[in-house]
């Protein structure tokens, strides 16, 4: 089995990614999809384990590639922090990217709510924030992906 864990907006504050990170134990991959602040060090180095980022709206002299495409058990899937794609007010504009690009996943960050939205051929995937939520019970969040030995994928969203 192997065990991804997603995680957004960590704003510099990584008491709750390091909590989190200990709590999961074994991590084959992290995603950060954004608002790391410069510290893509200190992450990669908490996480233990291949790491890959993408930067977000106040990451803004980051060397990061702007978004990317990767391949998941099988699966097209686009990492970006989603405010390129006005993911604050709806999902249409995102939704038509995956589309015009094939995409199967887009995991995104930005409005600090989580969501594991499956809509067509199209999983939306957001952690939420692990360090400012926004939603209601004000919990900080991130997403498991466990995918099994067949390459069936399930995605689990915890709090901290």
């Amino acid at each position: 089995m192997q065990r991804i864990m997603i995680v957004s907006d960590s704003h510099r504050k990584h008491g709750n990614l390091a909590e989190a990170i200990y709590n999961e134990e074994s991590l084959d991959m992290l995603i950060h999809l954004g608002d790391i602040e410069g510290e893509e060090d200190i992450i990669q180095e908490l996480a233990g384990c291949e790491t890959i980022m993408v930067p977000g709206n106040n990451d803004f002299f980051s060397p990061l590639p702007r978004e990317l495409e990767i391949d998941i058990a099988g699966r097209k899937v686009l990492l970006t922090h989603g405010h390129y794609y006005m993911v604050s007010l709806d999902l249409q504009t995102l939704r038509e990217e995956c589309i015009s690009r094939g995409v199967n996943i887009v995991m995104f960050g930005h409005t600090h709510r989580p969501l594991i939205q499956v809509e067509d051929d199209i999983t939306f995937i957001n952690p939420g924030s692990i360090s400012y939520p926004r939603q209601q019970d004000k919990r900080c969040t991130y997403i498991m992906l466990e995918i099994d030995d067949n390459g069936e994928m399930s995605f689990t969203l915890k709090c901290v």
